[in-house]
């Protein structure tokens, strides 16, 4: 090891601050945090571009800490290099209100650029992250003067037994993805204990059958040659890398080298010993000047030129591109309402699938948005997600808006969930309803996050038929629904599915899923697409005071129409279409109670998924709460009670 006196010094400083930082609540992982200290300090001071003062600036380089249980190193790292993450916030460390949380929360704290935790999903996150910044480089005239820049990611074991590491590392090295490049904390150790124990991949021989470059530091306490393998990834021209930086976990402590450190503080005495074998004999939560001063003229005074250059670069090119500069403003802030041309005009006698629908709507906005992009998960033909008119994003072609994840469900959400981290971009993806499952997490990272991933599910329910019960989803949106801040839309017809899309469009910080139908939809008498923002309405009113409700969504709005004009008043129906729970529950109570209208004993669901939830709004449901069958739709519909009869007869029960 051959570091000079001042970067031994910040290094002893940062991880003695990190001990202090998890001992003070007695909660914390140090392990991470000070066997990987020398590789966080190393990028900052040597090569992250960024400016604490502006720490959304657009063209920074992005850090994405994909392990996110090492937040306290993070953390430090932010309050020694200048960003609004004071020394009482260090001392705050896992409280509640606090802007140091226990994993890093994007849009909380200064200087996160992700929200992390759930291993594997950062490195994933990156994937889109830097797609994201190669697309906009290339869309926009002399792009590159407007976006340019380096995506680094910090992983560690956990995150490469993940699944979803293996489907991030297959698309970043099929896309070529030349400036990600990840630092692999490889201590060996996991939480049960030695790695061995559940991990022995040839991790070069995966990455580099991947198509990525792997370069090695073989010690991870040596500042000059992590330096080098970071300068020697920046000069990639086509492959994404990965920097094998090998550590010891814990360093420093009596039990360095064990799983004892992973997630449990050090203590007092463990902490002095870690820290004298640091030769560190400063205070608790002490930094040195010389260590402030050592970043604030390496990284502060790096990031704050960078930065006012960027400035007159905008200035230049508003002057030169105008109406590409308001684009690219747009973009980022996510303006996409302006774009958006009411023009849809309904045939009445339209008959067709809410994903034709929706196909047909990807296309209209993709015209109208310059900055929208998205794909499939290898479904793009029976999602209908392709933009007709446009191309394949690839390694030859940045400026493609279209594209082909591949069967790689959980990294596609996560690959969205990138691109809105990043800012510029207005993304969707889709895949069949029953492998919401797979992305589940994702999902819930775009919700925790505040993102506005738009997930397009098709084939919606039990009417999927012949494929059976492997690939009719049932339990799936009620999963969805239990999600905190997402806005799930089951449409009903070609109207509400455009409200859907709209509103999904123009969120800024709620993602949305919008449930789309393989069979085919009538466009019904009624119908708003306006109104789905409400999340519910009167599609269908009674003529008397005395009536049933009949709460529906999608294809069986129809059917609670159809069952309506068979009973031809003998008893008195009010259908209302429910197309969002969250935004009906969103409507005070006196707002709720007038859509609803008949006493909650008076009142029916109906929908061909799950009864999970529906008792909330109605004391009657009628579903499938078990797996589906394998026939025609309408047959297998038949079976489970959901046809026009059944819900006639329940009616003509609840009615007397």
């Amino acid at each position: 090891m051959k570091n000079n006196r001042i970067d031994e010094l910040a290094i002893a400083s940062i991880r003695s601050l990190c001990i202090d930082e998890i001992n003070k609540p007695k909660s914390g992982h140090p392990g991470m945090a000070l066997g990987a200290a020398p590789a966080m300090y190393t990028l900052y001071k040597y090569h992250l571009v960024s400016d604490p003062k502006h720490p959304t600036w657009i063209n920074r380089d992005r850090f994405i800490l994909s392990s996110g249980h090492a937040s306290g190193l993070l953390y430090v790292m932010l309050h020694v290099c200048g960003y609004q993450v004071s020394m009482n916030d260090i001392k705050a460390f896992r409280t509640i209100n606090s802007l140091t949380t226990g994993h890093p929360e994007f849009g909380h704290t200064p200087g996160v650029d992700n929200t992390s935790g759930p291993l594997g999903q950062g490195l994933s996150q990156a994937v889109g992250v830097a797609m994201a910044e190669a697309h906009i480089a290339a869309t926009y005239p002399v792009g590159k003067s407007l976006m340019n820049h380096y995506t680094y990611c910090m992983l560690g074991d956990g995150d490469l037994e993940e699944g979803i590491s293996q489907e991030a590392i297959s698309l970043a090295g099929l896309q070529k993805l030349n400036k990600l490049i990840c630092l692999y904390d490889s201590n060996g150790i996991t939480l049960d204990g030695k790695l061995s124990l559940s991990f022995n991949d040839n991790t070069k021989a995966r990455f580099l059958a991947s198509h990525w470059n792997v370069l090695n530091v073989k010690d991870g306490n040596d500042v000059n040659e992590i330096n080098q393998a970071i300068s020697k990834a920046k000069l990639s021209k086509d492959k994404p890398t990965l920097i094998i930086v090998n550590t010891i976990i814990g360093y420093g402590s009596k039990n360095q080298g064990t799983n004892k450190v992973h997630g449990a503080p050090l203590g007092v005495e463990d902490g002095a010993y870690a820290k004298k074998s640091y030769h560190y004999n400063f205070p608790e939560f002490t930094v040195p000047k010389e260590v402030y001063k050592t970043l604030r003229d390496s990284f502060i005074a790096r990031g704050e030129k960078a930065y006012k250059k960027y400035q007159s670069v905008l200035t230049q090119y508003k002057q030169k591109h105008p109406k590409d500069y308001q684009i690219f403003n747009d973009a980022f802030n996510l303006n996409v309402k302006k774009y958006i041309k009411d023009n849809v005009v309904y045939d009445p006698k339209l008959n067709e699938a809410s994903r034709k629908t929706s196909g047909n709507l990807v296309n209209k906005f993709a015209s109208e948005i310059p900055f929208m992009l998205g794909g499939a998960a290898d479904v793009a033909g029976s999602v209908m997600t392709k933009i007709a008119t446009d191309s394949e994003f690839s390694p030859k072609n940045r400026k493609g808006r279209n594209i082909s994840f591949g069967i790689r469900e959980f990294e596609m959400a996560g690959v969205q969930n990138g691109m809105l981290l990043h800012g510029g971009l207005r993304p969707y993806v889709g895949c069949f309803l029953v492998f919401a499952d797979y992305m589940k997490n994702a999902i819930r990272m775009s919700a925790l996050s505040k993102l506005p991933a738009i997930y397009l599910f098709s084939h919606d329910s039990i009417y999927l038929g012949e494929d059976g019960p492997t690939h009719q989803p049932v339990e799936q949106v009620a999963m969805l629904r239990s999600i905190p801040n997402l806005h799930v839309y089951r449409p009903a017809d070609a109207r509400e599915t455009y409200g859907a899309w709209k509103l999904a469009l123009t969120s800024k910080t709620t993602p949305s899923a919008i449930i789309l139908s393989r069979q085919n939809l009538p466009l019904l008498k009624g119908s708003s697409d306006i109104k789905v923002s409400q999340g519910a309405y009167i599609i269908a009113k009674e003529k008397s005071k005395k009536f049933v409700t009949v709460i529906a969504t999608g294809s069986e709005v129809n059917l609670a129409i159809q069952a309506k004009e068979l009973l031809n008043n003998k008893i008195d129906v009010r259908v209302v279409s429910m197309p969002s729970m969250e935004r009906f529950n969103a409507l005070d109570e006196k707002t709720q109670l007038a859509i609803l209208g008949a006493p909650y004993e008076k009142r029916i669901a109906l929908e061909a998924l799950t009864t999970f939830g529906w008792h909330r709004y109605a004391k009657h449901v009628i579903g499938v709460d078990q797996y589906g069958l394998s026939g025609k739709g309408d047959e297998v519909a038949k079976v489970f009670g959901i046809t026009i009869d059944h819900l006639v007869e329940v009616i003509k029960k609840v009615g007397k």
